[in-house]
């Protein structure tokens, strides 16, 4: 199945010429699953290849304004292209209370909103993987998204099988799924006979805006992909540590202590250029990317290769990648 981000925001507290606010689109199989939703999230889906599509959940990490302000006009436009599907936002505690501010602006939908406060410790479980939620540090109720999949059943050993008589087509692929089967002769074929050990599934964490944290690095041990903020450079550690945000320099160190694939840094200041925050990255994690909007990370499973960042991956052919 095709797990791959799509970054739509990539800017810090504000949008620059080149990045706009905090929006992140994980697409797995048919599925759209949208973290945060700043400023302009929904032009940032039109511009890109994959569209304003009717999402199903939208996933708010904290309520500053860079990550949830693109919401209401969100809600809007589907209202006025007559949606009628359910939609459901999850965020901390105090996003039904935003939402009754909101609500004169947003004014009366024609679809189902569903709001669901998560709480640090949630897991919500899904077809085939399951979303955690877990603390972060940014000086005011927040929390940090993992997609964590199941693990996958074992390679089936076809020479086993062949050894056992168990006959091409439907007993395979049920053992192939983890099932036992019982032959013509009356044996029992389970699963452990021709299965080799399970492998891993694949796992995305997204803190959002924070601190380092040792929960974000416990969690992130051994993940495929860790999108972690770097609004700072080094030489701007005590501002970092005054405003809650981490420094290049501080997500790579997690990075490289958690043992992640690949690291992914957003959420920069416009006082620096994504090569600036690279080098200082690279100098502790070298499998660094620093996503421009509408860049792709395709995610593998990890027998078929690494995380791979393609530039540019969701902006529609017949455009330019953008540049800086």
């Amino acid at each position: 199945m095709d797990l791959d981000v799509v970054f739509l925001g990539t800017a810090g507290s504000a949008p620059s010429a080149r990045r706009a606010p905090s929006a992140l689109l994980v697409r797995r199989g048919g599925e759209r699953l949208l973290f945060d939703c700043g400023e302009g999230t929904q032009r940032q889906l039109l511009q890109s290849s994959v569209g304003l599509v009717d999402l199903a959940e939208v996933f708010v990490t904290h309520f500053h304004a860079d990550h949830f302000l693109g919401l209401p006009g969100m809600l809007k436009t589907f209202a006025l292209r007559g949606r009628e599907a359910p939609l459901t936002v999850y965020g901390p505690a105090g996003l039904r209370e935003l939402f009754g501010m909101l609500r004169r602006i947003v004014g009366k939908l024609p679809y189902p909103l569903e709001l669901a406060e998560v709480r640090a410790g949630d897991a919500l479980d899904r077809d085939g993987y399951k979303l955690l939620v877990f603390p972060v540090a940014h000086g005011l109720t927040a929390v940090g998204y993992a997609l964590v999949e199941q693990a996958r059943p074992g390679r089936f050993d076809v020479e086993a099988a062949d050894a056992l008589g168990v006959p091409n087509g439907r007993e395979r692929g049920v053992l192939q799924h983890g099932e036992s089967v019982t032959l013509g002769d009356g044996r029992t074929i389970t699963p452990d006979a021709v299965l080799g050990p399970p492998r891993a599934g694949r796992s995305i964490l997204y803190p959002g805006d924070t601190t380092p944290s040792e929960v974000v690095q416990a969690l992130a041990e051994g993940a495929d992909l860790l999108v972690h903020e770097a609004t700072f450079a080094a030489e701007d550690a005590v501002r970092a540590a005054e405003t809650h945000h981490s420094t290049a320099a501080q997500a790579a160190a997690l990075a490289q202590a958690a043992g992640v694939r690949m690291l992914a840094l957003t959420h920069l200041s416009p006082r620096y250029s994504g090569a600036e925050i690279a080098r200082e990255a690279r100098e502790i994690f070298p499998n660094t990317v620093v996503p421009r909007d509408f860049d792709v990370i395709e995610i593998p499973f990890p027998e078929r290769g690494e995380p791979t960042l393609r530039k540019g991956g969701a902006v529609p052919d017949h455009e330019a990648a953008p540049v800086g």
